[in-house]
């Protein structure tokens, strides 16, 4: 019924005034958030866009707007489809006073289709934590940034925890990992980074791809079954997850070694597979639950202190506490381009320039309500995804737990492959790296 729908959320806020009508339109920022509403992969979708539509609302009720800049934003669902993700794109691409801030993409598939778009263009592509890892070097993707993290400093610090529960680096040597993965331009990102520390380190990679959607992966878990990894990586998304935990508990695959990327780790994924679940684990770019300041303020501001209609809307859960963080980046971005550019509507150009000096600190996070939510980031002209490193959280049957430090990703392995990626990239696209000092 709904093929294509676009639903207009114009938050309406009366910066500085206390009634009354405005003489004058105020100064707007416009956000496009795509979505997945519906369709297979909804069960992900929904809590995202609930995060970034939060998010943005309480920035204009708690704060009025951006030092004075309403925000708005607009929804365009996709269906967690690419050739309507870029129709979402093309749709969406000059609304507002100077057209959009920025995209978020929230596909893999979606990210590679608009990064050329985005570079004619002139908007800013934040796919955080997914997308074309070669983004990361900005001399070739100026529009592009995938902080805090990449798919591949992700799958290397992955390995680097294994590593830790097993005694050290060395005893690597022989294991047998596998990689299951979703059998798309997402899942397939990590294979080539295994493939390099599988050979450094002398572990048997193990590779099984899933199928689009991945609600049958019963072949797939007797191949587990009979290769007998030690250790099971999961870059799956969506129905996939869910299914792969049942089959993994169905098999008695010890959860305590079946660890999921960031985007394998969400309440959706767990629940269904009820208490074989437990123990599961999954790498974490940021905290888990509803216990921070920004969750309270969300609930006070957005919601009106009603805390269960909050619940209702999946408040902080995983994937929901994903889009808040990618929403305070989006805003902070703007902020930052602000102290250059002054007090008014950033353009794509300016938001970009806003990115790339991006800087927030531990005090930074404290003063926006999320203490230790996530790693301090530092983007810089060549580095668009610096630092990289996760955290591990784990499943107790109710609620994830994190169990880890922030575990670096092997930088002088990643960085390189990046840098070589990118090269390729901007010949193929004839494009002329940017010098940064």
């Amino acid at each position: 019924m709904r093929r294509h729908r676009s639903i207009l959320f114009a938050v309406a806020v009366a910066l500085g005034a206390t009634g009354g009508s405005q003489s004058a339109k105020a100064a707007e920022q416009f956000f496009p958030i795509l979505t997945y509403r519906t369709g297979p992969y909804a069960p992900s979708g929904i809590p995202i866009a609930n995060g970034f539509h939060d998010y943005y609302t309480l920035v204009n009720k708690r704060d009025g707007g951006i030092n004075g800049i309403r925000v708005t934003f607009e929804e365009c669902e996709f269906k967690y489809k690419t050739n309507l993700g870029v129709e979402c794109y093309e749709k969406l691409k000059h609304r507002g006073e100077k057209g959009a801030s920025m995209f978020n993409p929230l596909s893999t598939g979606m990210t590679y289709q608009i990064i050329p778009k985005a570079r004619v263009d002139k908007i800013p592509i934040l796919s955080m934590g997914y997308g074309r890892t070669s983004t990361a070097d900005g001399r070739v993707f100026p529009w592009g940034f995938n902080f805090p993290a990449t798919y591949w400093s992700q799958a290397s610090a992955t390995i680097r925890y294994i590593a830790s529960q097993e005694g050290g680096l060395k005893n690597l040597k022989g294991m047998k990992i596998a990689h299951v993965y979703h059998n798309s331009a997402y899942g397939k990102e990590a294979n080539p980074t295994l493939r390099i520390l599988a050979k450094k380190f002398g572990f048997k990679l193990i590779e099984l791809a899933v199928d689009s959607p991945g609600q049958e992966q019963k072949a797939t878990w007797i191949q587990v079954r009979r290769k007998k990894p030690r250790w099971v990586f999961m870059s799956g998304w969506g129905v996939m997850n869910q299914v792969a935990i049942k089959e993994a508990a169905n098999i008695k695959f010890p959860m305590e070694r079946f660890i999921g990327n960031w985007w394998s780790g969400s309440d959706a994924d767990v629940i269904p597979a009820g208490k074989g679940a437990i123990g599961y684990k999954s790498s974490a770019m940021h905290g888990a639950g509803d216990r921070w300041q920004v969750h309270k303020d969300i609930i006070k501001y957005v919601y009106n202190g009603d805390a269960a209609r909050a619940k209702k809307k999946k408040l902080g859960e995983v994937l929901y506490n994903r889009a808040i963080l990618n929403a305070m980046f989006s805003v902070e971005a703007v902020r930052t381009a602000q102290r250059k550019f002054g007090k008014k509507t950033m353009s794509g150009t300016e938001v970009r320039w806003g990115l790339e000096n991006l800087r927030l600190t531990k005090e930074d996070f404290i003063a926006l309500g999320m203490k230790d939510f996530a790693q301090p980031v530092a983007p810089t002209c060549a580095d668009h995804a610096p630092g990289g490193g996760i955290a591990i959280q784990q499943w107790d049957g109710k609620a994830w737990n994190v169990i880890s430090d922030w575990v670096p990703p092997f930088s002088e392995i990643v960085r390189p492959l990046i840098e070589k990626a990118a090269a390729s990239y901007a010949i193929e696209a004839k494009i002329t790296p940017r010098v940064c000092s």
